[in-house]
């Protein structure tokens, strides 16, 4: 089968996280910072990066993304700042064989072009931004707002965050199952970090967000989701900085669930390691385990109707359920490595290289969904950061 165009919604491993395919570690709408700067930078920054995407699944090569960006960060005056980053993605490949079926894989291409900006007023011990995102696709387009706040101690060593966002998108398939669809979430973050010696930093959000509206596949010939999700995260993080190497340890754990019986658990390790000459070396590591929606079906079908057909599928065709690989139970793996050489005080290049590869077999807490083939990803970007 062959189909002109695909959503890029269609495209990623379920538990990656590269750039352009997937959310940061909070949900959709307000991003969990990672550290707190009451004053506005001291020198404007310009990033320039690209990003090359490639997965597989055994016999069949499947998508290639590649997808530049450009981000900038400028002080206004001494209480305000801008930043902002513009992306383009451009996506082709074979969508994912969701079972162990190469017909089961069909064509695709697709483009993305998105964008965001946020200000931010600072105070000596606290922030308020406004920021606003933007995303659109051939059949999917997507609007956000949301407001971001923090709030020190008086000795600095605690900061509390605050988040809000709102988010609209419109769905309009090329194959016309469905025009004019919607989907709205509306999500809240509460976050501290506390300095805990001076040499341990500790990082704890908590993430909360509510959508109603359409989310099925429409690109499937059997995928009826439930048109609310509720979705909950929590995230912690330590660092630690290592003396007598000059280096820092960064750790993390998410753990997330929602109203479709889904949850997974995600552990992150980092070591950030400078070396002589302006040289730095981060290795990486990444675990992730997900149980199934409730209604994720295997690859068990109809009797009578065969393949791909669930076996409930003759007396109950509306039921909800979803042969979405995302949505069953597996566990995944990446290890990563990130090479950094400062030039000169004003500019920055490096190099980051991940490979991915997802598994029903290392779920830990239970079984994996049967007859998933494995799927394998390799991520390459490379970056300049220039301060001016």
């Amino acid at each position: 089968m062959t189909e002109p165009k695909r959503s890029l919604r269609d495209t990623g491993a379920p538990g990656l996280t590269p750039a352009l395919l997937a959310a940061a570690l909070a949900l959709p709408g307000v991003a969990a910072p990672t550290a707190t700067q009451a004053a506005p930078p001291e020198r404007a920054q310009l990033d320039v990066r690209y990003l090359r995407y490639q997965d597989s699944q055994p016999g069949l090569k499947r998508i290639t993304a590649s997808s530049p960006s450009v981000g900038l960060k400028v002080p206004i005056n001494e209480r305000w700042s801008f930043e902002g980053t513009a992306v383009y993605d451009s996506v082709s490949g074979a969508s994912p064989r969701w079972h162990s079926a190469v017909s089961s894989a069909s064509r695709m291409h697709d483009e993305r072009r998105a964008g965001d900006v946020r200000v931010t007023r600072h105070w000596d011990r606290a922030t308020l931004s406004l920021g606003g995102s933007t995303s659109s696709e051939h059949d999917y387009r997507s609007r956000a707002m949301n407001v971001l706040g923090t709030l020190s101690s008086d000795d600095n060593n605690r900061t509390w965050t605050f988040g809000i966002g709102r988010a609209n998108d419109r769905i309009d398939p090329v194959n016309g199952i469905v025009v004019g669809e919607r989907k709205r979430t509306t999500d809240l973050m509460v976050g501290v970090s506390q300095v805990l010696t001076p040499v341990d930093i500790v990082q704890a959000n908590i993430t909360h967000a509510r959508g109603s509206g359409y989310y099925s596949d429409p690109y499937k010939s059997i995928d009826n989701r439930p048109r609310e999700r509720h979705q909950t995260a929590m995230l912690l993080r330590w660092n630690r900085f290592v003396e007598p190497l000059g280096a820092t340890m960064r750790t993390g754990y998410r753990y997330y669930t929602d109203s479709w019986n889904v949850a997974s658990h995600t552990l992150t390790g980092e070591w950030v390691q400078p070396l002589k000459d302006g040289w730095t070396v981060t290795p990486s590591l990444r675990y992730y385990t997900q149980r199934a929606a409730s209604f994720f079906y295997d690859t068990v079908y109809d009797p009578t109707l065969g393949a791909p057909f669930p076996i409930d599928y003759l007396s109950n065709p509306d039921g909800i359920r979803s042969p979405d690989a995302r949505l069953s139970a597996f566990g995944a793996g990446t290890i990563g490595l990130r090479v950094a050489k400062a030039i000169d005080r004003s500019n920055i290049v490096d190099f980051k290289i991940e490979y991915y590869e997802q598994r029903a077999g290392w779920r830990i807490g239970g079984a994996g969904s049967p007859g998933l083939d494995p799927l394998r990803a390799t991520i390459f970007q490379v970056g300049l950061t220039h301060l001016f």
